[in-house]
């Protein structure tokens, strides 16, 4: 496969010769109390978002994440599950697993509380994980899965969800778009390695993640990332890249579909204490109640003295399934 080709040689080289522009996310490198994060981790910080959300690491999780980069995001889950083997990373570049190795040398000089037992570095590839069945609570990938063509991002996100235990967490970041892209853009190895002729809509994204099982998506985040102009890239109009950081539950799969949370929100205002829809839903008065999307349709049939929000893209739990 030229273009999973195409990626390791360009990561390859990544972590040979650090590339601060690569992916160039706009999200601060989160310094939690205690956490010292090396410069050269923050400048190997290939990714388009971030994975990291207190909410998801209580009760010292264990954590996998693909495609380790310099090690920024590995660090910052073993801050929360200071425990033996509490991180796996898994790359399939040797020279990117070997940068990150020794940025966390770096690292240990920094933070007193790190130990070298806390991480474990594996090679291996997201289609074949060499991780047990059921045994992580949260997995994370950052900028990796809008590489892979169709079949090959279906068996990634089964992958995912086959190692993860029941209601645990694939937390991600990636490119989308929703405009079509030619194909020889597509086509483009180099480009989609460089995490930019791979996006593909929200919808197609969110499906993946349902055909595979998972029950709950959360849009946490959803935001501007890049626009491939034709003086720059082989297309004749103007394409624009978002990126969005995303999680999927593996809840158990409603009987009437998943439940996709996109940041809507549901208002009761009418003269009543509150309304209950006699569904598991009850909202109290002038109260509002972040709900999913297929709530969201059903409330608006039932009340009309119901205000129903546009979605915001971000929710980050609390609502109502």
């Amino acid at each position: 496969m030229s273009y999973l080709n195409a990626t390791n040689e360009l990561y390859k080289d990544a972590a040979l010769t650090p590339d601060v522009g690569l992916c160039c996310t706009t999200n601060p490198a989160w310094q939690f109390p205690g956490l010292s994060i090396p410069i050269i981790m923050q400048e190997m910080n290939y990714g388009c978002g971030s994975t990291i959300s207190p909410q998801d690491l209580t009760n010292n999780p264990k954590i996998l994440y693909v495609g380790v980069g310099g090690g920024m995001e590995l660090l910052q889950f073993a801050y929360f599950s200071r425990q033996k083997g509490g991180v796996t990373g898994v790359d399939i570049v040797d020279e990117m697993l070997e940068a990150s190795r020794k940025n966390f040398e770096v690292a240990a000089k920094d933070n007193p509380w790190y130990k070298n037992e806390f991480v474990n570095l594996l090679k291996g590839d997201a289609l074949h994980l060499p991780i047990p069945d059921a045994s992580i609570d949260v997995a994370a990938q950052n900028c990796l899965f809008n590489i892979f063509k169709a079949e090959d991002l279906k068996k990634a996100v089964s992958e995912m969800y086959r190692v993860l235990k029941p209601h645990g967490r694939l937390v991600m970041s990636d490119p989308i778009c929703e405009q079509p892209m030619n194909d020889t853009l597509r086509n483009d190895d180099r480009l989609r390695a460089l995490c930019l002729s791979g996006s593909i809509p929200l919808k197609e994204y969110i499906k993946v993640l349902t055909d595979a099982g998972f029950g709950t998506i959360e849009i946490r985040a959803r935001k501007s990332y890049r626009v491939l102009s034709p003086n720059h890239y082989p297309t004749e109009e103007l394409i624009f890249i978002e990126s969005i950081e995303i999680a999927a539950i593996k809840d158990p799969m409603p009987k009437d579909g998943p439940c996709v949370f996109t940041g809507k929100t549901a208002i009761y205002y009418g003269d009543e204490e509150y309304f209950d829809d006699k569904d598991g839903h009850v909202l109290m008065q002038n109260q509002p109640l972040a709900i999913c999307d297929k709530t969201a349709a059903a409330l608006r049939k039932s009340n009309p003295e119901i205000h129903i929000s546009e979605s915001t893209w971000h929710y980050n739990g609390g609502g109502c399934c």
